[in-house]
């Protein structure tokens, strides 16, 4: 663009003209001027190649430290919820360990995660596309087993109803919405509890009748808890498959293991 502006003011020819702009540009001087005009031009050029490489020493850092922040919680959910992550094993691992309703300190942990994910990922929106170092490891699958955790404790796991669990799955559908909604998606902000979810009432009778084999405790009344899991589901479940469709999320059950059963129309 310089370029063509010092063409455009009396630099003889586009060859010449570039060579001015790249010296000036990058701070150079190799390249002289005759006249104020060409000289103001240069100096405004300078000032915004340097403008520009101090934009890009803070901006990588900071682009940096968000994913660092991410990836730690998302490999140290492996800890709780195995490789691929699954709701289910972290479930069982929890009841295995007598941890079962006492996660009041990682639903907040991970209701800050996404708050902090849906600041990030929409101001610095090439996040969403950063990959884990780790082959299996994936912010959204990780993000959706949090999410599945919760909406299983807090519908069909029989320990005592945890708010921060229902935090955490606000918190969730709303990061998740707000990061699908900047690349243009179109869904309900008020999804209707019986509304369809891509989960079939066979695959979490499924997953019932395991944890129950595994001797968890669960609520008796299955109807209703299909229900409530149901209705939690459905404020993230459109959103969720979305994005993992869009990052080409690896394989975890219930996210990557399905593509979204209706996409939503992008803007245009």
């Amino acid at each position: 663009g310089f370029m063509g502006m010092f063409w455009a003011i009396g630099v003889p020819t586009p060859a010449q003209a570039f060579s001015v702009s790249g010296s000036s540009l990058l701070t150079l001087g190799f390249a002289t001027l005759d006249n104020i005009p060409q000289k103001i031009l240069a100096f405004s050029e300078a000032s915004i190649g340097l403008i520009l490489v101090a934009l890009l020493i803070s901006y990588l850092p900071t682009m940096y430290s968000a994913f660092s922040r991410r990836e730690l919680a998302v490999t140290m959910l492996e800890v709780r919820a195995g490789s691929p992550p699954s709701a289910v094993a972290m479930i069982e691992r929890l009841h295995r360990n007598n941890a079962l309703g006492q996660q009041t300190e990682f639903w907040e942990k991970w209701e800050m995660w996404f708050a902090d994910i849906e600041e990030t990922h929409t101001s610095l929106a090439a996040l969403v596309f950063f990959r884990s170092p780790q082959p299996r490891h994936s912010w959204i699958t990780a993000a959706g087993v949090v999410l599945d955790a919760a909406s299983l404790t807090l519908s069909t796991i029989d320990v005592p109803p945890d708010p921060r669990a229902a935090f955490c799955i606000r918190a969730g559908y709303l990061a998740l919405r707000e990061i699908t909604g900047f690349f243009g998606a179109r869904f309900s902000n008020t999804p209707d509890p019986d509304d369809p979810i891509s989960l079939s009432r066979q695959e979490y009778d499924a997953v019932y009748e395991q944890l129950a084999s595994k001797a968890v405790p669960l609520k008796s009344d299955r109807e209703q808890a299909w229900r409530d899991f149901k209705g939690w589901r459905v404020n993230y479940d459109h959103a969720l498959l979305t994005l993992a469709n869009l990052t080409m999320a690896p394989y975890a059950t219930w996210v990557s293991d399905r593509s979204p059963r209706r996409l939503p129309r992008l803007q245009k």
